[in-house]
């Protein structure tokens, strides 16, 4: 399991005092480009491939509050990934100072082409990357469908 520190700012409190849900997401996607940072998909790699990561959702489950004064961990487990590599899921975690479990985000995405802007498969040398990642116990091959499993669709006004 791959785990992140961080110190909770000034920034990241709401007018409740406590943790804003906007620190949560920013947390969770910090965690993920540092884990992908150190298995080799820095800003260079991804510039001489011309794409970059998007997010299709983030589901986000509260258990108790946390406040300032104290620094917390997010953890990282790759908890899904498509044949081609097109497609992943990642899992979070998010812990207290004591280790106590206080919120829980799982996140689906996949890779854009940032010249056609369409969805692509990874380069080989990328997935040769993730395939040395620990995975977590319940990792699963996702397919396309997974992508579409909550079955929203963009509904426009008027």
């Amino acid at each position: 399991m791959y785990l992140k520190e961080f110190e909770i700012r000034w920034n990241d409190i709401d007018a409740n005092r406590h943790l804003a849900n906007k620190a949560y997401i920013e947390y969770a996607a910090h965690t993920r480009m540092s884990f992908l940072t150190e298995y080799g998909f820095d800003y260079k790699t991804l510039q001489k491939h011309d794409i970059g990561p998007i997010v299709f959702y983030e589901h986000m489950y509260y258990f108790k509050e946390v406040f300032a004064g104290k620094p917390v961990r997010v953890s990282l487990e790759l908890s899904g990934l498509s044949e081609d590599g097109k497609f992943f899921e990642f899992t979070h975690n998010f812990y207290d100072h004591k280790g106590g479990n206080f919120a829980h985000c799982e996140m689906m995405g996949a890779w854009i082409d940032l010249k056609t802007r369409k969805l692509i498969a990874l380069p080989v040398e990328m997935m040769e990357l993730l395939n040395v990642v620990e995975k977590a116990s319940y990792y699963r091959v996702l397919t396309k469908e997974d992508t579409r499993r909550f079955a929203k669709q963009p509904v426009d006004l008027g």
